[in-house]
């Protein structure tokens, strides 16, 4: 059971028009590829087929729709036919953070070394 306190709020948010360019682009052109994005609790999941349309649904967000009927929250897409969706920069930082630990050790002990 969750608690509400611990749950990741995953309200939508406002993405560049870049973004929503590059979706609608590859609308136009009834592009075919893979799409990686963050489903629910924050998984990655991936999908394959051709966007359909993007809309906005009130109080939800903006969705792309594609052929075999997902929808996908744009503001969770992490890559969209190989190209950099909105949310790759959290996706980015994910791989980062190891980077930035210190393996259990203190800085002290690491600089001994």
């Amino acid at each position: 059971m969750r608690n509400k306190a611990t749950k990741k709020d995953n309200s939508y948010l406002p993405v560049a028009w870049e973004y929503r360019e590059t979706i609608e682009e590859q609308i136009s052109k009834k592009s075919t590829g893979k799409i990686f994005y963050f489903g629910e609790d924050n998984q990655i999941e991936e999908a394959q087929g051709t966007v359909l349309e993007m809309k906005e649904q009130k109080n939800a967000g903006v969705f792309i729709f594609m052929d075999m009927g997902l929808r996908i929250r744009i503001d969770r897409i992490i890559t969209l036919f190989g190209k950099i969706g909105a949310a790759y920069d959290e996706y980015d930082a994910y791989s980062n953070a190891c980077m930035d630990c210190m393996g259990g050790y203190t800085r002290e002990e690491l600089e001994e070394e």
